[in-house]
């Protein structure tokens, strides 16, 4: 059985050996045996087991033949918006964009093209129609063409910034600003592959943020405009300026808030996405709202800022 890859950004730069071990899941022994006998290879080059991964490439392995497990269907994936071109979908948390190595989880596309949903075939292999992605552990509207002039054009609003993406977060700790920006290149961490910091050798990335609610010193709920689209952005941008978000282990939560929360995962939500029609040049404005695990927490933060009421005879009735 030939099975084709695009070369995962996580993995680029790895040596060749290595990163086949990642992408199967083997040692890296069985990796090298797989090079040395060309059962993987990279299409249109020469490669050696220490030869390195480059950007765009495509891997191609030759398996013997396995009983592939069918792709779970993400059923509570509620569709928002719909016409021959887009399909906006309400991603819940656990679900991830597209398929990839090491993912046995439902993905959008997966569950969209179970319902009969067509997808154009604009894009690369596994990630056709998608023009912006969204973390398997971040909730919220997302994206996906279903004509090849919405890829096409969609592509080109995402990339030159006209779409408007409004996220909502809660950050721990009170902000001092009611609202502000965060300008700094993010790139990868070398601690690990799936990690993200800031770093002057990293991408450029901007980030503004309005306050929405403030939870004393405990915690603060903000609106999130992104000017750029980084992996991981929002979270390693307010984590940079000591303010991470809630539930987020992995850029500095604090896990006894997060277990009072009720959070395992970060609170961030994608609530309203902004762009205009790639075919009939309307502005369109799509909305979402908290999921259950989101509310719940939030309204645990708000108990536990509910000032104690005073006694009945100093209570003051107002009346409109």
């Amino acid at each position: 059985m030939s099975r084709i890859v695009p070369a995962p950004d996580a993995l680029v730069g790895k040596r060749f050996d290595v990163a086949v071990a990642k992408m199967l899941g083997i040692s890296r022994s069985k990796a090298a045996d797989l090079v040395d006998s060309g059962q993987a290879r990279v299409l249109g080059r020469e490669v050696a087991r220490s030869s390195t991964l480059q950007a765009g490439e495509t891997v191609e392995f030759d398996l013997a033949e396995e009983q592939a497990e069918p792709e779970p269907i993400a059923t509570d994936m509620a569709v928002v918006y719909e016409d021959d071109d887009v399909v906006v979908v309400d991603k819940p948390v656990g679900v991830a964009a597209h398929a990839s190595v090491g993912w046995t989880g439902p993905t959008v596309l997966g569950s969209l093209r179970d319902r009969g949903v067509h997808i154009t075939s604009y894009g690369a292999a596994g990630r056709e129609g998608i023009v912006s992605r969204l973390d398997v552990g971040t909730s919220g509207l997302m994206l996906v063409c279903k004509s090849d002039l919405a890829y096409t054009e969609m592509r080109r609003q995402f990339a030159e910034h006209e779409v408007k993406k409004t996220y909502h977060a809660l950050v721990q700790g009170g902000l001092k600003e009611n609202k502000a920006t965060i300008e700094a290149p993010i790139g990868r961490a070398k601690v690990s592959d799936f990690r993200f910091c800031v770093t002057p050798a990293g991408k450029p990335a901007v980030t503004h943020w309005d306050v929405l609610e403030r939870f004393g010193h405990e915690a603060t709920l903000v609106s999130v405009n992104l000017e750029t689209g980084r992996t991981h952005q929002i979270r390693v941008h307010f984590s940079s300026i000591g303010h991470p978000l809630c539930g987020d282990p992995m850029y500095g939560a604090n896990p006894v808030l997060s277990e009072a929360l009720g959070l395992d995962r970060q609170w961030l939500h994608a609530m309203k996405l902004e762009f205009r029609h790639p075919r009939t040049r309307v502005w369109t404005t799509v909305r979402s709202q908290y999921p259950a695990d989101l509310a719940a927490a939030l309204d645990a933060m708000r108990a536990r800022h509910i000032e104690p009421a005073e006694p009945a005879e100093y209570a003051e009735v107002l009346v409109d």
